[in-house]
C-alpha cells in the first residue's frame, strides 16, 4: 500500500467496500457500517472521522460515506490478502471452508507483498477464494459478477451457484456436509411461501434435492440461466 494504515482501518475500509456492493455503490450509513462491525454508532462514527482524515473516505450529505479511490485501494488490499489466504489454507494445508474465514481475519494484516505474491504464484493466480468471492489482481482491480441472492430464485428457475457468504460457519457446514460448492449447477424444484425453504437440486443427480431455508438462500449468490 502506499498508505500505511492500522488494522481496524483497513478492516473498516474493507467493511464500506462490502456494504457499497449491498447498495449498488450507494452510500454506507454510519448505523450500517456499525451493525457490520459489531460496535456503537459512536465509535463508527468516530472512526468514519478518522477515515475522512486519511482521506480514504467522502461524506455525501445524509446519506453516509463512500470510499474514495484511496480508499478502495486500501480495501481491496486487504481484500486481495484475505482471499488469498482463505485459498492457500484450504487448497495447501487442507483447512475446511467454514474456517479460513476467521483464520485469514488474523494474518491478512501482517502478510508481506512478497509473501502475498509467493502465495499467489503457488496457487497458479487464483481468480476467487473458496466461497466464490473475487480475489482482487494484484494490481487492484477486482471483477463482481452480477448475481442474486438464491432466495430470489422461483420454480424451474436454473442457473449456477457462484458464491457463498462466509459470515456463517454453521452455513458451510450444512452446505460442506451435502458436497454444495460454488460452481455447481443449480435447479429450483420448489419453494415454500411466506420465506418458507426452497428446495434446489444440485448436479445432475435427480435424487440430490435439498431443503434451504430462507436465511441460508440469502446468503447463497446465484448467477439465473435467462428463461
Amino acid at each position: 500500500m502506499t498508505l500505511e494504515v492500522s488494522s481496524a482501518v483497513q478492516d473498516y475500509a474493507k467493511a464500506i467496500y462490502s456494504l457499497e456492493l449491498r447498495c449498488d455503490g450507494g452510500a454506507v450509513s454510519t448505523n450500517a457500517l456499525a451493525e457490520r462491525m459489531g460496535v456503537s454508532a459512536a465509535s463508527a462514527s468516530s472512526m468514519v472521522k478518522k477515515l475522512d482524515g486519511l482521506g480514504l473516505v467522502e461524506h455525501v450529505p445524509y446519506r453516509g460515506v463512500v470510499l474514495t479511490e484511496r480508499g478502495m485501494r486500501v480495501a481491496l488490499e486487504v481484500l486481495r490478502h484475505h482471499r488469498l489466504l482463505e485459498r492457500y489454507l484450504a487448497e495447501e494445508l487442507g483447512v475446511p471452508w467454514d474456517r479460513v474465514h476467521d483464520e485469514a481475519e488474523v494474518l491478512e494484516h501482517v502478510l508481506s507483498e512478497e509473501l502475498e505474491e509467493l502465495i499467489a504464484a503457488k496457487l497458479g493466480h487464483p481468480t476467487i477464494d473458496p466461497h466464490g468471492d473475487p480475489i482482487p489482481t494484484k494490481d487492484l482491480r477486482i471483477v463482481e459478477s452480477d448475481t442474486a441472492p438464491m432466495d430470489a430464485c422461483e420454480i424451474g428457475d436454473t442457473g449456477t451457484l457462484v458464491r457463498v457468504s462466509d459470515s456463517d460457519p454453521e452455513m458451510l457446514r450444512y452446505l460442506g456436509a451435502r458436497g454444495i460448492r460454488p460452481g455447481d449447477a443449480f435447479a429450483i424444484i420448489d419453494k415454500q411461501p411466506f420465506g418458507g425453504p426452497i428446495f434446489a437440486r444440485f448436479g445432475d443427480d435427480p435424487e440430490s434435492v435439498h431443503p434451504l431455508g430462507g436465511r441460508l438462500a440469502a446468503a447463497m449468490r446465484v448467477e439465473v440461466d435467462p428463461r
